[in-house]
């Protein structure tokens, strides 16, 4: 090769290799950055201040790795936010509708407002490639219903319940009647109660939750929710209400005093036969052989007898079939408190037609129908056909 060809191939070489290294520098950038793409429409601006940027989620979840739950709804991550350093759960939801997203998200940030010592916070959230990411306070205790069926080893006293139950009920009561509009919750139950360092019980899970306004009418909608849980009335009405969120939050009163899931299927169910008794029927049947507080979770060792009855007694009226039986959440926040007397009431007042699933052919057929579930129970939903609008006047048993 002649002298003068030497430095002419050097430099060839040498602009080829920068070349081959700026294209496998720019393909690492455009992979890196598809990997941290975000999604962002413009009806999103209004909700700006609660996006995060999917890459300081990453970082924040050390890529996602602290796995703390999983369920159908998604999976949960903890991570450190690095600005403030402080401790935040990841929710990852799929979602494929672009409206539904859109509604959900509207939703979701709107109740990103509400503020009250007994509600998760909602701190902020991102979408990404069909994935909505939520992002809210950590509660390092995990949910209730880890402690009350999870782990042999947690015993949960009496004076540890009564302040969750309180706590969340002073939660609904805000939900209810504390915000400008009235947000129903539709899904109340252990696995939707979250404890903090201090064991106060905080009411979370607001993907299932509607906002209507205050005197005005709930929309007909789908039934979702869980087995046990469901108000007997939703099969025909279809509609959400704060009496629904009373039917299930009387369900969870039952739940926390019993240490029992409101309804068991055993393996020996088959599709045709009934499911085995209720908590309900359980409580009512021990009320009637005139001792029922020996429906209490054994596990809890000594409480107060006086209020676990009251407890016991007012979870059967909450969950009382006829929605206008039903007392409201302020009459329920009085009554734990010691704010108000308790119900002058008995078995045969409660009549024997306190059963889950008794009240409708659509409701039976409504029980063979299940998704998955936030915390392994079973999950329901179905679509209704009639929208009637129940009556709204309450006829309670205070006197």
């Amino acid at each position: 090769m002649p002298p003068l060809l030497l430095p002419m191939t050097l430099l060839v070489l040498v602009v080829v290799i920068l070349l081959l290294a700026s294209a496998a520098v720019a393909a690492l950038v455009v992979r890196r950055r598809r990997q941290f793409a975000e999604e962002e429409e413009d009806w999103e601006v209004e909700y700006g201040p609660h996006r995060i940027r999917y890459k300081d989620l990453h970082g924040a979840t050390n890529g996602f790795r602290d796995l703390i739950g999983a369920g159908g709804f998604g999976r949960v991550y903890h991570g450190v936010l690095p600005r403030s350093g402080a401790e935040v759960a990841v929710k990852v939801i799929s979602h494929g509708s672009r409206q539904g997203l859109q509604e959900f998200v509207s939703e979701i940030v709107s109740m990103s407002r509400l503020r009250h010592r007994n509600l998760v916070q909602l701190l902020h959230y991102c979408r990404r490639r069909g994935e909505l990411l939520l992002v809210y306070d950590y509660m390092p205790n995990g949910s209730l219903d880890q402690h009350l069926f999870g782990h042999p080893s947690s015993e949960l006293s009496w004076e540890h319940r009564a302040k969750i139950v309180r706590g969340v009920a002073a939660g609904l009561l805000y939900l209810h009647e504390g915000w400008e509009q009235v947000v129903v919750h539709r899904d109340i139950k252990s696995g939707n109660v979250l404890l903090d360092a201090d064991m106060n019980g905080k009411l979370s899970d607001f993907g299932l939750a509607r906002l209507y306004d205050h005197g005005g009418d709930p929309q007909t909608t789908r039934v979702v929710g869980t087995l046990g849980y469901i108000a007997p009335e939703m099969s025909k009405t279809g509609k959400a209400t704060t009496s629904s969120d009373v039917f299930a939050f009387g369900a969870f009163l039952l739940e926390v005093a019993c240490g029992r899931r409101p309804v068991v299927f055993s393996n020996n169910d088959s599709e045709d036969s009934p499911p085995s008794p209720g908590l309900v029927e359980l409580v009512l049947g021990h009320w009637k052989a005139g001792k029922i507080t020996e429906a209490r979770d054994p596990r809890m060792g000594k409480c107060d007898e006086d209020d676990l009855e009251l407890v016991l007694k007012l979870g059967l009226l909450c969950s009382h079939p006829d929605p206008l039986r039903r007392p409201g959440m302020r009459q329920v926040v009085q009554i734990l408190e010691g704010a108000a007397p308790a119900p002058e009431t008995s078995p045969e007042d409660l009549g024997d037609s306190m059963t889950l699933f008794e009240h409708s052919e659509a409701f039976d057929r409504f029980v063979g129908v299940s998704f998955p579930s936030t915390s392994g129970f079973t999950t329901a939903t179905m679509r209704t056909s009639t929208s009637n609008s129940p009556d709204e006047k309450r006829q309670l048993l205070f006197s």
